[in-house]
């Protein structure tokens, strides 16, 4: 104004006629804004814009704002009234909307009719309330990602910098408002600030761990120039992370504090970390430090400019005011990246969702199968070194128990990470040593809680022993239960270690529940999927049993109900060399009886006579006209256990309902034997191996079967018993019948064997009766080998005509070729067998019980005469194998399996 005054000219006239000739105003302010052409190489020097004095940046802190007069400037200037400016402000509005830079202008009309619509529907989501729901509808809609403009070159900003402050800010402002990139752009910002404050180098820090409530400051540009291009390099971009703990050094006061810091020398400063320094080889002189915050006002990141050029001078007034007029629009541009990344993330994880459900319903037939695209999936969506699943036992129970667990190891955690992918890094089992005792797992199951462990080794809840023990170290945990369509929890699912050493974030948590919901309802289907399986064997097996079997009549238990019962020394039965094809089918039930009344169980456990005699019977019609495996032979294990029990006195060292046990399990432990064995169910994928297995397939159905009597009306010998000696009783029925299955007899012996030889027995011990028990049960069933040789003779006999009907039907129906002691074609060799049969499984199981009681001594001597005997018909038969005794082991191993 004193310029103006100087001229002589009327100030207040001035002013007037502007007012009454704005256009002149709108003409004047657009000639002096419009972007003067770069030149190639811009001229050193003052200005001659408009500009106020005090250097680089001094503008920005002058009265009339960016590009304004300031004071001390020459020529005719003045203060545009706030009315003008308005008006100003509106006309540039009206005309420059929807524009970008000159330059794509062209470029935009020359664009496909494809991307013009693909703008348009991104000015559509634009225009809705902005919600994830709407950006992703209108990414999905539009198939593209935000169209990126290109920045300006930077030779042009600092032309602009130098010769038009307003529109060098204009210009900073549009390139980092339409970047959705949060790389790029962090790295734009650097660039700009380092521009603007005549910085030598720029770093950014992110606030990340917000929500989880663990803040840190992270950057991957830490080390920018104002000479870097503008578009960061491969190798800045997979740069390790820079990060910086909340409230440490500059930065993380900053963060902490919400205050600008300007130090001339950082090393004099206590706050000062010169960690970064010396990663980077750089050093740091002078500093401004400035947060960066939302809209909200919320502090979500941390600028900082170094070492102001030239020479490191410091950081002026004037660059703080800079700073703090551009830093709320990065922090506008920022938000809005941040909220791209999460929407893009949130429609990749939903199109990863939607591959799970159609791998999910892909596969309904097969649990472990099921159980295995589960786990991959979520190792591929969550990025994390391990996944396991675990299942419920009952879902009913209260008590948490896992029946099956399924893990899966990333190929990247192996220790042999070739071996690790061939085999798809997958270890499935009962359970697997680091789940044994899975604390975290158990609560999940039992509150339904979802437990999320940033550091699980200040976790209470987490077992860091057990961790330790199994070589795998823990850092995170998410573990979230998987519920079935009745909102019932049949089990959990666990993730363990994200691989980028990052803890899991309430991001992944969500992701993951949504994730188990679709797991659950594949695995409840799978489930009901395999129980419908089973409930179809089961009922072909029932209509089976059914359509063969029937209960006895009323004739035949009145007839046995009135009937004397001879005495035990008239029967012979307390005999161990009882002639097993001595009685008749008739006289085995009075036998029967006569073992009940003997042994005192009738009067001690109240056996309505008639319930016996009935329950005897219909035993009897439910075993099969088998060659070997029939009543007959049922009988002869039952005479056997009575005549061990009442010789060797065990019966005084038993209790009663171990006995009654026993006694019964002996009656119905080959219960509808079909005269095949337990790997002819497997081989042939019969009904029975479909419903229980292959592992003892026909010990559970014998037991099952039993039970199936017991429950029919007026079978219930067991009915008078209270409610504990029912359930006892129940228990060691079913272990006894179980124990006749080879394979467990095998998986135990060697224990038994052990106590025997060291003396080490205790009756008083509950798993050395069962063991026990087990043993007696394997005896008599095997009891043929020791009686007398005409006897044992014809039943080996029997047995093997039996073995040999099952290979003839190996051989028609499964078109297999059977092994030696089914092959009738290898008959000849029954001697060598039988010889095998005797070394390796008879005589060990003898040998010990006459250690245990001398008393069963005749059993081990009438089992080395009848080995005597076959072994005199081996030499006669086979005399250029009689010393071949090396070749035995390896035939038996293979005949022991079929035999089972």
């Amino acid at each position: 104004m004193a310029a103006a005054a100087d001229a002589g000219l009327d100030v207040a006239a001035v002013e007037s006629f502007l007012e009454r000739h704005p256009e002149l105003v709108e003409k004047w302010l657009k000639r002096k804004n419009s972007p003067p052409k770069a030149p190639a190489a811009p001229a050193a020097g003052p200005s001659e814009e408009l500009r106020s004095s005090g250097g680089p940046g001094g503008g920005w802190g002058s009265a009339g704002g960016p590009g304004g007069p300031g004071p001390g400037s020459g020529g005719l200037q003045r203060r545009a009234s706030q009315k003008e400016l308005r008006k100003s402000f509106a006309r540039s509005k009206a005309i420059h909307v929807n524009l970008t830079y000159d330059e794509h202008v062209h470029a935009r009309a020359q664009e496909p009719l494809s991307s013009v619509r693909r703008r348009a529907l991104l000015r559509k989501a634009s225009s809705l309330p902005p919600t994830t729901a709407h950006i992703l509808s209108a990414l999905l809609e539009s198939r593209v990602s935000l169209p990126q403009y290109p920045p300006t070159a930077l030779d042009y900003k600092r032309y602009l910098k130098e010769h038009n402050e307003r529109q060098f800010f204009l210009e900073l402002v549009k390139d980092i408002s339409n970047d959705l990139d949060l790389t790029s752009l962090s790295y734009k910002i650097l660039i700009f600030v380092c521009l603007m404050v005549d910085a030598d180098r720029g770093s950014l820090f992110l606030v990340e761990g917000a929500a989880a409530g663990k803040k840190s400051l992270v950057s991957k540009f830490f080390d920018v120039h104002a000479g870097t291009p503008l578009l960061p390099c491969g190798s800045t971009e997979n740069s390790n992370e820079v990060q910086v703990p909340w409230g440490k050094g500059i930065i993380g006061y900053v963060a902490e504090h919400g205050e600008t810091v300007n130090i001339p020398d950082a090393y004099q400063d206590r706050r000062f970390n010169d960690e970064i320094d010396k990663l980077t080889g750089y050093k740091t002189k002078s500093l401004l430090c400035m947060p960066i915050r939302n809209s909200d006002g919320e502090i979500i990141g941390v600028a900082q400019a170094i070492n102001k050029t030239p020479g490191g001078a410091p950081f002026s007034d004037d660059d703080e005011k800079v700073m703090q007029m551009y830093l709320p629009f990065c922090g506008i541009a920022i938000s809005n990246a941040q909220l791209f990344a999460a929407s893009r993330k949130e429609y990749d994880r939903s199109r990863a969702l939607l591959e799970v459900v159609n791998d999910l319903f892909e596969e309904q037939t097969d649990l472990e199968k099921i159980v295995k695209k589960i786990m991959h999936r979520a190792q591929t969506l969550l990025k994390c070194e391990r996944c396991s699943v675990l299942l419920l036992e009952d879902i009913e129970s209260p008590v948490v128990k896992f029946t099956k667990s399924f893990e899966l190891l990333s190929p990247k955690c192996s220790a042999d990470a070739d071996n690790s992918f061939k085999d798809n890094a997958e270890k499935s089992s009962s359970y697997s040593d680091w789940l044994i005792n899975n604390s975290i797992a158990e609560l999940v199951a039992s509150t339904g809680l979802p437990v999320n462990i940033s550091d699980a080794y200040q976790d209470p809840r987490f077992d860091a022993e057990a961790d330790q023990i199994s070589g795998f170290h823990i850092r995170s945990v998410l573990c979230v239960p998987i519920w079935n369509s009745n909102h019932q929890i049949i089990g959990v699912a666990q993730v363990l270690n994200r691989l980028d050493g990052k803890p899991f974030d309430d991001a992944d948590q969500r992701l993951f529940e949504a994730f188990v919901i679709f797991c659950g309802l594949g695995i409840n289907n799978t489930i009901m999927y395999d129980q419908v399986k089973k409930s179809w064997a089961k009922q072909s097996v029932a209509l089976d049993v059914l359509s063969y079997h029937a209960t006895c009549s009323k004739a035949e238990v009145d007839k046995f109900k009135a009937a004397n019962i001879p005495l035990v020394s008239e029967l012979g039965i307390d005999d161990i060399h009882f002639d097993d094809f001595s009685l008749d089918v008739d006289a085995m039930i009075t036998a029967a009886l006569r073992m009940f009344m003997e042994l005192g169980m009738v009067q001690k456990f109240k056996i309505d006579y008639e319930t016996l005699c009935r329950w005897l019977l219909t035993v009897r019609k439910n075993y099969r006209m088998v060659l070997y495996h029939n009543w007959r032979h049922a009988f002869n294990v039952c005479q056997l256990m009575f005549a061990m029990l009442t010789t060797a006195g065990f019966q005084e060292i038993l209790t009663e309902i171990e006995i009654l046990a026993l006694i019964v399990g002996c009656l119905c432990h080959d219960l509808d034997h079909r005269g095949t064995n337990n790997a002819f169910q497997a081989k042939s994928g019969s009904a029975l191996a479909q419903l229980y297995g292959t592992s003892a397939t026909l010990e559970h159905h014998h037991f099952n079967h039993a039970v199936m009597i017991l429950q029919s009306e007026g079978h219930n010998i067991f009915a008078n018993l209270s409610s504990k000696d029912y359930s006892d009783l129940m228990q060691l029925l079913k272990q006894s019948i179980l124990a006749t299955d080879l394979t467990l007899y095998f998986e135990r012996r060697t224990e038994f064997f052990e106590l025997v030889s060291k003396g080490g027995y205790d009756w008083n011990r509950k798993n050395h009766r069962e063991v026990f028990r087990s043993m007696l049960m394997t005896a008599c069933d095997l009891g043929a080998v020791t009686k007398p040789w005409e006897i044992s003779r014809q039943a080996t006999e029997l047995v093997t005509s039996e073995f040999f009907e099952q290979g003839d039907r190996e051989r028609s129906e499964l078109k297999l070729t059977p092994s030696a002691i089914f092959d009738r074609n290898r008959k000849d060799e029954l001697p060598r067998l039988q010889l095998e049969w005797i070394d390796s499984i008879c005589m060990p199981l003898y040998e010990c019980l006459v250690k245990l009681n001398v008393k069963l001594k005749p059993m081990l001597d009438s089992m080395a005469v009848n080995r005597g005997k076959w072994e005199e018909l081996h030499q006669k038969r086979l005399p250029s194998q009689a010393a071949s005794s090396s070749s035995f082991s390896s035939s038996f191993t293979m005949s022991l399996k079929d035999i089972n």
